[in-house]
């Protein structure tokens, strides 16, 4: 363990790329099969392979009270060593440096392996606690810092999966393109090394069931920006709602998140409708709330559909009062094929055939002249939730057509287009110009910062996290928080400013005097009970700072309801 420690050490001390994949692949070569394969899953950043469904379920608190009690240290000094370091095992490594004498550096790959086996195995706070402390106690403060970095999913040595992939294809002199394509099928960098190093990496097959990286869209400022990326453009609209990912062979049918979490269980009634579609299937797309009333079908908004997520157990009420839709644009794998290198025109093909074979699906939605989805025959009525969808899809050959339809997109309560190139790949993971999403802004909000944390990694010694309100008559009640849109100089000079007009010093979070005031956007107001105004904006982020407006003028919960009641189609 001491070796790759001191190896993420060597890699997090430099920024060129070129050298922290030297630094890897010489690492990887000097290894033992079995422990560069262990190492290359730990240098990912994660205690298993991303294909596996395990995960060690340690909570923050436990890991704060099992290193402090193996360190020593009290709670003001660790507390300071986090504050410096923004990282809990550099803060412990610190601590331990300092006040442990030298531990002769025995801790094996293997064992720090079976650690993680067992504690993923406990369901116990208190024997998680007990396996964590042995390994701690076996280990070095170097070996320590590492070991908890691996737990918490955040190395922070600036070493990305794709340096990783050509680290491992310098080691073993294999085919960049191979290594990504196996890793991507896999879902495992230790098996892919495997096969690497006996150059059998053409052997992989794709895991049906084991969630594959989704193809990523780059933002477009506008109509005009998109053509200069390709001539023709296949365009559909930008649902609010969530990336899915569909695993299907007959009776046997799994969903998956962006995030590669399963969500099956949110979303119960699409099950047997995907187990009517022909062959096995990796299918991509979008679950929306979804309402029909008489033959026009739409989307609703995302604070709708969030009302899924995280159920243990959907009830029929909550499947009447939220019916779903998966409505699909791509195909990934059909009829034993993998059809990432296909062009998207020949997959929409393939898509259209994949319905056409479908024993039972819901009727292809069409739009019509007004630039509303329609269906035929009618749904009937009793269908309310489950349906699955073939995704409308247009072309555009001027930027003159994709405004056009971006205004009726926006009519139909969308977020907007995703325009994407007819020859592009399916490339998992990337984000390129062959999919572009063009959208705007829901509204602006004028707002008060209200609290102020901490960031993590480069922003741990900054107050980047700033929490707002609106105005509820004299009263201040928070509606969000954001941490993106200022620049590091305009972060520091607020960090400063927040220093010198701090209310109440909690450690890590600082309630601050009510005066900046920011202009933040974001794409829905939701409903929510966390914040004092009953709201709660979707993917806030800073626009800039307002020193023009005094706080007696931002925006008010007033306001924030009215832009809630438009974006649901209430006056």
């Amino acid at each position: 363990m001491i070796h790759l420690a001191e190896t993420c050490e060597r890699i997090a001390g430099t920024t060129k790329k070129l050298e922290k994949t030297a630094i890897v692949a010489a690492y990887l070569r000097a290894r033992e099969l079995d422990d560069a394969a262990i190492s290359a899953v730990f240098l990912s950043g994660g205690a298993f392979p991303a294909f596996e469904e395990r995960t060690l379920q340690v909570g923050g608190s436990l890991l704060w009270r099992v290193a402090k009690d193996v360190s020593g240290a009290s709670e003001n000094d660790l507390h300071a060593g986090y504050r410096k370091t923004g990282d809990l095992g550099a803060a412990v490594y610190q601590v331990l440096s300092a006040h442990e004498a030298q531990r002769q550096p025995l801790l094996r790959l293997k064992e720090v392996c079976v650690a993680f086996d067992q504690i993923a195995a406990t369901r116990t706070a208190n024997t998680k606690g007990e396996i964590l402390r042995a390994l701690f106690e076996s280990a070095t403060p170097l070996e320590t810092k590492y070991i908890l970095k691996i737990i918490t999913g955040d190395l922070r040595i600036g070493l990305k999966e794709s340096l990783l992939e050509e680290a491992i294809a310098r080691a073993y002199d294999a085919p960049l393109p191979d290594i990504q394509r196996a890793n991507m099928l896999l879902g495992d960098i230790g098996e892919t090394l495997r096969l690497a190093s006996e150059h059998r990496l053409a052997d992989a097959r794709i895991r049906l069931f084991r969630p594959v990286g989704f193809m990523l869209a780059s933002p477009a400022a506008d109509a005009g920006e998109a053509f200069e990326y390709f001539e023709h453009a296949l365009v559909e609209d930008k649902y609010d709602g969530i990336r899915a990912q569909a695993h299907c062979s007959g009776s046997q049918v799994r969903i998956f998140s962006r995030t590669l979490d399963e969500v099956t269980a949110s979303f119960p009634e699409l099950v047997s409708t995907l187990a009517e579609m022909p062959g096995e299937l990796i299918l991509d797309g979008e679950i929306v709330a979804w309402r029909h009333i008489k033959e026009d079908g739409h989307a609703m908004p995302f604070s709708e559909i969030q009302k899924r997520l995280g159920r243990k157990q959907v009830t029929q009420e909550l499947m009447a009062q939220v019916p779903v839709a998966y409505v699909i644009f791509d195909v990934m794998y059909a009829g034993s094929e993998l059809l990432l290198q296909q062009p998207l025109s020949e997959r929409a093909k393939i898509l259209d055939r994949v319905f056409a074979g479908a024993n039972r699906v819901e009727p292809r939605p069409v739009i019509n002249a007004q630039g509303l989805l329609l269906f035929e025959p009618e749904i009937e009525p009793q269908a309310l939730s489950g349906w699955v969808l073939r995704a409308p899809t247009l072309r555009a050959d001027s930027a003159e057509q994709l405004e056009q339809l971006f205004a009726k997109a926006m009519a139909r309560g969308n977020e907007g287009l995703m325009i994407k190139d007819v020859q592009s790949p399916y490339m998992p993971g990337r984000r390129g110009k062959w999919w572009l999403k063009l959208k705007r802004e829901l509204a602006t909000l004028d707002v008060v910062v209200t609290r102020t944390e901490f960031g993590n990694g480069k922003r741990a010694h900054v107050l980047s996290d700033y929490t707002f309100a609106v105005r509820k008559g004299e009263e201040l009640v928070n509606i969000g928080k954001a941490y993106t849109g200022l620049t590091d100089a305009e972060i520091a000079e607020m960090t400063q400013w927040f220093f010198a007009h701090t209310l109440t010093d909690y450690g890590h979070v600082r309630e601050v005097e009510p005066k900046i005031v920011l202009e933040v956007a974001f794409n829905a107001v939701m409903r929510s009970d966390r914040h004092d105004s009953g709201y709660a904006l979707r993917f806030p982020r800073i626009v800039r700072i307002r020193t023009d407006k005094p706080v007696a003028e931002i925006n008010t919960v007033n306001d924030v309801e009215a832009i809630y009641r438009r974006q649901h189609g209430r006056s």
